[in-house]
């Protein structure tokens, strides 16, 4: 365990409350909070960061998600558990984290969101992936420590 590096919130407080802002505005959107929840949950996941993945845990099971679903979601291709219109957001957010795994081809989850999403969703859905990418490099990066109260 590492100690917190700096208060990274207060030293740049306008970047700070300008990613904040992002977040309100996407807590408005049509696509749904609990989606995405999911998908900032699931990169979260991807990128190793446990201050995210514990705050969005927490925020999916204050909303009701089932603990199955969430000891799933890093295999959600494996199972039935999510609607088709989750695991377009799901496959969307992963390859957008996983840039560098090559830029050649995202047409097929780019339709597949098209098939589920509106465009506008499909753009709040994009900006919650971009905005938890850019929290959990933050956090990642300053040690930000996880919630040590207990889950319930």
């Amino acid at each position: 365990m590492h100690a917190p590096r700096l208060p990274w919130n207060t030293l740049a407080p306008a970047p700070y409350k300008s990613l904040y802002g992002v977040n309100q505005a996407l807590a408005k959107s049509s696509a749904g909070s609990l989606l995405l929840e999911l998908v900032q949950t699931r990169v979260s996941q991807i990128n190793g960061c446990a201050y995210c993945l514990d705050m969005h845990v927490r925020d999916l099971r204050k909303g009701g998600e089932s603990w199955k679903r969430l000891n799933v979601l890093s295999a959600w291709r494996e199972t039935d558990l999510f609607t088709p219109r989750e695991q377009a957001a799901l496959a969307w957010a992963e390859t957008l984290t996983r840039l560098p795994d090559g830029h050649a081809d995202r047409d097929a989850e780019y339709q597949a969101m098209l098939a589920h999403f509106t465009e506008q969703e499909v753009v709040e859905v994009t900006w919650a992936v971009a905005a938890i990418n850019a929290w959990n490099r933050m956090a990642i990066s300053m040690h930000q420590p996880v919630d040590a109260s207990p889950l319930e």
